[in-house]
């Protein structure tokens, strides 16, 4: 689901001029491989390839980072695919792997992509350390709490705990992430067949250390605009999300809206932090390009 796999795009770097728009392409192409690109829906229990590839392109806009008042506005190219293994899994709840699966619970290590940030084209950071590329890795169980008969509408509960640590040389650890979601999907929607209605809500929470690597200002930083900070652990803020999507025979069509709240965070008051809530929104078209001849049963 688009709405689910975009939960993963908090801290999206700005880009300035060509150079920088082409390195962070690449990140964010490899982002969206793993979600706009697998988004795709799933009617009851099915059959479907064992893998689909093709590409697509999307427009999106974003913040700097959370809680950044500079706005990224692109249009760029992505992978598509999607793999259906009993272990490994790239489908419309992004790339996985599936450690326990039962009717109304499972369990699988799931990973996540941040594209880095240059300071120098974020005003408020100028000066400060740049915002390198980082990879989070953890366990997420997913607790279903409703499904209709037809498996056509659920609700499910996500607690995805995750570890974070900078893409680099010698790799940071970054701290911990913990964003528990209620996630519904509705299939059925009266009158638009085929298309699906996603919704994602849930608050976020760090560590210390994940919350000092985006909203700490060092002493040795500090300036009259940008004082000292230390960030501390706890309340990260809310994150709500909705999408809509349809899988046609060769191509797949989406779009999605994310509005960010800091309102009570505990780095809230951080001079980083320029404005406390924010829109996101993107749309994206991906054509079907080749897929297995091998057919797997898929039950939601």
């Amino acid at each position: 689901m688009i709405a689910n796999a975009l939960a993963s795009f908090r801290h999206f770097g700005r880009f300035s001029g060509f150079s920088a728009a082409r390195k962070k392409s690449g990140w964010a192409a490899t982002l969206l491989a793993a979600t706009l690109g697998s988004a795709m829906p799933a009617n009851g229990a099915e059959e479907k390839p064992l893998w689909e590839i093709g590409a697509g392109v999307t427009a999106l806009t974003f913040p700097a980072y959370r809680g950044s008042d500079q706005t990224n506005n692109f249009v760029l190219p992505f992978p598509y695919f999607t793999y259906h293994g009993k272990v490994l899994k790239a489908d419309r709840q992004g790339v996985r792997a599936s450690l326990f699966d039962s009717d109304r619970v499972d369990m699988t290590i799931s990973a996540a992509l941040s594209p880095p940030s240059s300071s120098k084209d974020i005003r408020i950071r100028n000066g400060m350390p740049d915002l390198e590329a980082s990879f989070e890795i953890g366990p997420q169980v997913n607790l279903t709490l409703w499904r209709s008969d037809d498996r056509a509408r659920f609700a499910k509960l996500l607690l995805p705990m995750r570890a974070a640590f900078t893409l680099e040389g010698t790799p940071k650890d970054i701290g911990w992430v913990f964003h528990p979601k209620l996630n519904m999907d509705i299939t059925d929607l009266p009158g638009l067949n085929g298309w699906r209605l996603g919704m994602l809500a849930g608050p976020l929470f760090g560590d210390k250390r994940q919350h000092g690597y985006y909203y700490s200002v060092d002493q040795r930083f500090a300036t009259a605009g940008r004082p000292a900070y230390q960030a501390e652990a706890g309340y990260g803020g809310m994150q709500y999300l909705a999408s809509f999507s349809k899988r046609f025979p060769k191509f797949w069509v989406g779009a999605f809206a994310r509005y960010d709240n800091l309102g009570g965070a505990t780095f809230a008051d951080s001079p980083l932090v320029r404005q406390q809530d924010y829109v996101a929104a993107g749309v994206a078209v991906a054509w079907v390009l080749g897929e297995s001849s091998t057919r797997v049963r898929l039950d939601d």
